[in-house]
């Protein structure tokens, strides 16, 4: 398909930005999109940014439904799979792309900006830098997908350049992502406001992700596990750390079709397991070959007693 270059030419012949009021405009080139969200931010508008890979499902509806809502804005849907978030053995020629279909959700839920572009328009001859997450990008999904989570927050941080928005939303089902995201911007001052969005799931428990399109019927079965531990964990709370991980390790061990790769406790940004309080429960496993990742928020509401049984 051949996307728009989004320029019109004015009385004066010179280009200016696409932007139709009510009507969805797509835009491939960073320069031209950023001149849009600053004449909009001109004129008075806030500007809402929701990041994408595509393939996009009920749960980016939701996440699009959220940055529509906020009064007076404008908000961009960026779709753009982005090759330095994948290692050389991961899925990055077959994750799913499906762009016209992209372009209807974003109709039907009244976006007006889209931005797509290519390759080497985000990473053109001799870009060389690159965000580092530091100390926890190598830990969880760090540990078993190295230079990930540098190449996602250079992705982001780009977008935040050209799109320049005032909120941006991203899902909690990446619970690390928009963890390291949050520290990204603190840490960089970067003038943002993020969003975490909770996780929309299936009817079955299931979190919705366009890497569910990999499951075969048997896979598909055995990843509704992963939600029941998370719930399972969630309960065991009151019990104390060492019995949340203890109940959802039990869930996941009766469920011969899923390999787990880990089951921990965190808190709420990914530090050290607390002995009591709000704390975050992560889960990743494969399917046959699909990786899937979920998790929950815990409540750890007494101390463990130090007493065996």
């Amino acid at each position: 398909m051949t996307r728009p270059s989004s320029l019109r030419t004015n009385e004066t012949g010179r280009p200016k930005p696409r932007y139709a009021r009510d009507d969805l405009t797509v835009h491939s080139d960073p320069n031209t999109l950023r001149r849009v969200t600053k004449a909009l931010r001109g004129g008075g508008r806030r500007v809402t940014l929701v990041p994408t890979m595509g393939a996009l499902h009920e749960g980016h509806r939701e996440l699009m439904r959220r940055a529509r809502s906020i009064p007076g804005s404008t908000t961009v849907v960026s779709i753009f799979v982005n090759p330095r978030q994948f290692g050389p053995h991961e899925d990055f020629d077959r994750y799913p792309r499906a762009f016209e279909a992209d372009l209807q959700m974003c109709r039907e839920e009244g976006v007006e900006l889209v931005f797509a572009p290519d390759v080497e328009t985000m990473y053109p001859a001799g870009f060389a830098t690159s965000i580092d997450p530091g100390p926890l990008g190598d830990q969880l999904e760090g540990a078993a997908r190295p230079g990930h989570f540098g190449g996602m927050l250079t992705v982001v941080n780009k977008l935040f350049a050209i799109a320049a928005p005032d909120v941006v939303f991203f899902g909690e089902k990446d619970y690390q992502q928009l963890t390291l995201i949050r520290r990204m911007v603190r840490d960089l001052d970067i003038d943002v406001h993020v969003v975490g969005v909770p996780t929309v799931r299936e009817q079955d428990g299931l979190a919705r992700s366009s890497r569910n399109a990999y499951l075969d019927d048997d896979g598909r079965r055995a990843a509704v596990a992963i939600s029941a531990a998370l719930t399972a964990g969630r309960y065991a709370g009151e019990q104390g750390p060492a019995a949340v991980v203890a109940a959802a390790r039990g869930v996941l061990e009766g469920e011969a079709g899923l390999d787990v790769e880990y089951v921990e406790l965190r808190d709420p940004d990914l530090g050290p397991a607390p002995e009591i309080g709000p704390a975050r429960l992560l889960i990743a496993a494969r399917a046959g070959t699909t990786r899937l990742i979920d998790n929950a928020a815990v409540s750890v509401v007494r101390k463990e007693s130090g007493l065996s049984g």
